[in-house]
């Protein structure tokens, strides 16, 4: 398992993961040496895309090693909290909160719920230089290591070094940060996925390069200003009262919902349309025309009154004769369309003291749309394309996030963080019933509150996954006086609150619960014991299991079997022995196995017409080398049985 982890990772290079990709899609590319030939690829896509060199690129102090970091695996184990997932409202959620570092639980999340995720949104450190922003780095490279893995010089691999361990504040190491986090995020996402990104201006220049290096310009769909809060300071000469939420796609066609229309313009209601709903009046019939169109310049006449573009007969007339140093007015509707408009109630004649004016109507549920043989009217609430300037409403500031915190853990217990109208919104624009959201750098987790009161008011059931590192809280701060001692702490606290407002609200059979995890780095001695332990022993080193659990160990196993946290596992007993099975694997976690469980178990796959798991996993180091072979010769048999089985044995360390 770890000792897997850590040999593999010897091996990788900063551009691992892209070779990888290459191999997959580009096998024919590579020679019999492993080497990408570039000629053949250029060969193989000139007749369809056009070769050009990017006029620049986004460079940074350390940016082969944050490529680094996103292809090395991660050592943590996973450890389910056992008591926490038992209880009645957690134990069959589908929602999931992992404490840790975000660049651990991405790389276990990928194994289970890659191109699974629909929509991620992150509000990740601003580096003001001063909130508190301090670079997390648990691979500890030595100089020469970097020098190998990244064919630097030491001055170079030094200065890399420098800025994660000191805690720099400096561009370079924010980048780095992001970078790897990034990379993973992508490949999370779905096909037609979505990820926001909240950002201040002190880093949302070089977020949007970084970004756009990500996932691709052509992915990027806007830069949306949020509001933080009104007014400021008389003493400042500018205020800054906003922030920005970054909006890229996985791919050129991503699926995305218009929202629903909330203006409270619409508030008249006809007597015989009440199937329509409500409607709002429109500007006059001639207002704002584009441009001027002889076609749409034409009297209408209702009720023996003539109406004109511009509400005068002498300047139609001079319109019509060619004259228009006056006016250009025209209609914005056909008099087809009027016609139909008309007869249909899409029309209103209102008075004002300067005279008579024709108004158009727009309703909630109908809109009048043009056919191949006229005009129809469609049926079907009216949406909207998201606006750059929502965010800039108040509802959306700082102001009302402390107002959705204070209800749940109480005021100045958790700064700077996002309102629930944000997520939202964002959840109304990108998620359908069933869909995941990811949210990891979780905080205090408004994502989870907010999709949990969307899933109650629209009845769906999307899935949220938080990651928050344990991030100690400050000594004497009103969290920590209020008894929260890590930032995860808080996050957790506030769903469980937020559930129970929900429940209290609006009673459901929704899913308000979460299921809990904490990535664990094994000690230093654990990792020594198992560098050194030898797969030929004729003992087993029982030790190692019992540093980790076997709940940690299976739960491990699972994600990484691509099952999903959480994943429902089954005792299988042989004779004496309890193996563990989930879909088409077995797991073989303590030791003690023997003959007659071997016996037992090849009996179970010839008796049980159900039972027939592909592949036997098997703990090494609780095993000796001699039941390890015993097992494998063991299974070997049943190829030659009814069943033609042909298990695969898989020993891990």
């Amino acid at each position: 398992m770890i000792k897997d982890v850590l040999a593999a990772n010897e091996a990788v290079k900063p551009n691992s993961k892209e070779i990888e990709i290459l191999h997959k899609h580009f096998a024919q590319c590579f020679n019999k040496e492993g080497q990408f030939d570039i000629e053949k690829f250029q060969a193989l896509i000139k007749e369809e895309v056009e070769i050009t060199k990017e006029g620049y690129d986004l460079n940074f102090l350390g940016k082969s090693y944050a490529k680094l970091l996103a292809s090395i695996d991660t050592t943590t184990i996973i450890q389910p909290d056992l008591e926490h997932n038992s209880k009645p409202e957690n134990a069959n959620s589908e929602n999931i909160y992992i404490s840790g570092d975000n660049l651990d639980g991405l790389k276990h999340l990928l194994k289970s719920y890659a191109s699974k995720v629909k929509c991620i949104y992150i509000d990740p450190p601003y580096n003001t230089g001063s909130d508190g922003f301090v670079y997390n780095d648990n691979f500890n490279f030595t100089v020469e290591e970097l020098c190998t893995k990244l064919s630097i010089g030491e001055e170079q691999a030094t200065k890399i070094l420098d800025l994660t361990k000191r805690g720099s504040a400096s561009h370079s190491a924010w980048l780095m940060f992001m970078y790897p986090r990034l990379q993973l995020a992508k490949d999370l996402l779905t096909d037609d996925g979505v990820i926001f990104i909240s950002i201040d201006d002190n880093e949302q220049a070089n977020l949007k390069l970084l970004c756009d290096n990500v996932f691709g310009e052509e992915c990027f769909k806007g830069t949306i200003p949020r509001i933080t809060k009104r007014g400021g300071k008389s003493s400042e000469a500018i205020c800054l009262n906003h922030d920005y939420v970054l909006m890229y796609t996985k791919s050129l066609t991503p699926k995305l919902y218009a929202l629903s229309h909330n203006d409270s313009g619409f508030k008249n209601q006809d007597e015989y349309f009440e199937e329509r709903g409500y409607y709002k009046l429109n500007q006059t019939l001639d207002y704002d025309s584009l441009q001027y169109s002889k076609s749409l310049d034409y009297p209408i006449e209702i009720n023996g009154i003539i109406y004109y573009p511009g509400s005068s007969k002498e300047l139609f007339e001079e319109r019509q004769a060619g004259n228009f140093d006056k006016a250009d007015w025209a209609w914005r509707w056909s008099a087809d369309k009027f016609k139909f408009g008309y007869d249909n109630g899409f029309v209103e004649i209102k008075n004002s003291k300067n005279g008579s004016r024709i108004y158009t109507k727009t309703y909630l549920k109908a809109s009048i749309e043009d056919g191949d043989n006229g005009y129809y009217i469609e049926y079907g609430e009216r949406t909207k394309g998201l606006s750059t300037l929502e965010f800039t409403e108040n509802i959306y500031s700082n102001d009302n996030a402390t107002k959705d915190i204070a209800k749940t853990i109480g005021k100045k217990i958790f700064d700077h963080t996002k309102p629930i109208s944000l997520i939202n919104i964002i959840a109304e624009l990108s998620l359908n019933d069933n869909d995941i959201i990811l949210d990891f750098f979780s905080g205090s987790a408004t994502t989870a509150e907010s999709i949990m009161w969307y899933n109650a008011n629209n009845n769906t059931r999307i899935r949220f996954i938080l990651i928050q590192l344990q991030e100690i809280i400050k000594l004497g701060s009103k969290a920590y006086n209020t008894g929260y001692r890590t930032i995860d702490n808080i996050g957790m606290d506030r769903i469980r609150k937020s559930a129970d407002l929900v429940r209290d609200a609006m009673p459901s059979n929704i899913d308000l619960g979460f299921k809990h995890y904490t990535l664990i780095e094994p000690p230093t001695e654990t990792i020594d014991r198992m560098e050194v332990f030898n797969p030929k022993a004729i003992f087993a080193d029982e030790n190692i299991l019992s540093q980790f659990g076997r709940e940690s160990v299976l739960e491990t196993w699972i994600v990484k079997d691509g099952y999903g946290f959480g994943a429902k596992i089954e005792a299988v007993k042989l004779d004496k022995y309890t193996s563990y099975q989930c879909g088409k694997h077995l797991y073989f976690v303590d030791a003690g196995l023997s003959e007659t469980d071997v016996v037992a178990l090849i009996d179970k796959y010839h008796q049980d017409p159900k039972f027939n798991p592909e592949n036997l996993v098997i703990f090494g180091y609780s095993f000796t080398f001699t039941q390890t072979e015993m097992l494998r010769k063991n299974i070997a048999v049943l190829k030659d049985s009814s069943k033609n089985l042909k298990p695969n044995i898989d020993v891990r360390y």
